[in-house]
């Protein structure tokens, strides 16, 4: 239970209680039942506490559409049973089929209205429909994940879905790395600059820049309260950040375990050609990449530096940055 909400609602109940033993205050009738009287404010109290609880999670906008609802569904009822159909025939019949209209079409409208909340919002005292309010995934940035980069290359390709979230802390922080007398920090600041200017540039992407502020003197614990109010993803590469927010229940995207999920696999025994481009640390080694920047490893392959040259996979290691592939040198025929 929420530590503000508690003493709000125990001070409802105590409000309850007394105002059951007041109003036997005011009626001289009642004066023998002041007890009763209070008992039945504070079961009144807590009632209400109870219909409290059980609607948490309900939105203002659910409240809208409820609204909504119940004043389509009394037009409805209310011309249903002014109209010719029921000017006629016994009262009783009549007052319990304008009482079927008037439940049938309320119960009817409402449950339409809540089905379709997401498709329009109800600004009181006026009616707006607003398509571009629909409730939407909403990503939340952090500032490594501008440093790294890739998050702009993953946005252009459409596999982050719904709005991405900038808050104005996280610019902050990174105009002040982009401004670091430190050249390595200064340099990584730019890069994270350059993602953002990228990110503005890619037209299809619903990119927001969040301007409040979360009551938190850390910006890693900014981003986790913001990515929980607001029930956001987290984009990270921050591993420490990831881990906090995963214990409060924040689901994290990492591009660095994306990139890992997509590499291409290699099994044992399969030839792959090589860009062989220095020599390995064991005699006769030679060392290239994949397109993916995994490195290859090749025995025996020294003489062919500089060249392309064809390998069979005799192992694949998993390290820190991806992984290794071990690799024979294989001659082709010149033929």
């Amino acid at each position: 239970m929420n530590k503000t909400l508690l003493p709000i609602r125990l001070f409802f109940v105590l409000v309850c209680a007394a105002a059951g033993y007041l109003v036997c205050l005011s009626i001289r009738e009642w004066d023998g039942h002041r007890l009763v009287a209070t008992t039945v404010g504070l079961l009144l109290g807590l009632l209400f506490v109870l219909v409290d609880i059980m609607l948490k999670g309900f939105s203002l906008r659910g409240l809208s559409a409820i609204t909504f609802g119940l004043g389509v569904g009394l037009l409805i009822s209310h011309f249903l049973s002014v109209s010719p159909i029921l000017e006629e025939g016994n009262p009783q019949v009549r007052f319990l089929a304008q009482m079927g209209l008037f439940l049938g079409a309320t119960y009817l409208c409402t449950v339409i209205a809540l089905r379709g909340k997401d498709e329009f919002n109800l600004v009181i005292p006026y009616v707006r429909f607003v398509p571009h309010e629909v409730d939407v995934p909403l990503v939340l940035v952090d500032t490594s994940a501008l440093i790294d980069g890739r998050v702009a290359r993953i946005c252009a390709c459409g596999f982050v879905p719904g709005a991405l979230i900038i808050p104005q802390f996280v610019l902050r922080e990174l105009q002040a790395i982009a401004d670091s007398s430190d050249s390595t920090r200064r340099a990584r600041g730019r890069r994270g600059l350059d993602a953002l200017g990228e990110l503005r540039s890619i037209k299809r992407l619903d990119l927001r820049i969040h301007e409040s502020e979360a009551k938190r003197s850390e910006v890693e614990a900014k981003l986790v309260f913001l990515a929980s109010s607001m029930k956001a993803k987290l984009l990270t590469m921050d591993q420490n950040l990831a881990k906090m927010a995963g214990f409060q229940g924040v689901v994290c995207l990492n591009p660095g375990e994306l990139a890992r999920a997509l590499l291409p696999s290699y099994l044992v025994g399969e030839i792959i050609d090589i860009d062989l481009v220095k020599p390995g640390k064991e005699e006769g080694q030679a060392v290239g990449y994949l397109p993916d920047g995994s490195m290859v490893v090749v025995n025996d392959a020294r003489e062919a530096i500089g060249k392309v040259a064809a390998a069979e996979i005799i192992s694949v290691m998993p390290s820190g940055n991806g992984r290794i592939i071990f690799a024979r040198h294989l001659i082709r025929d010149a033929g």
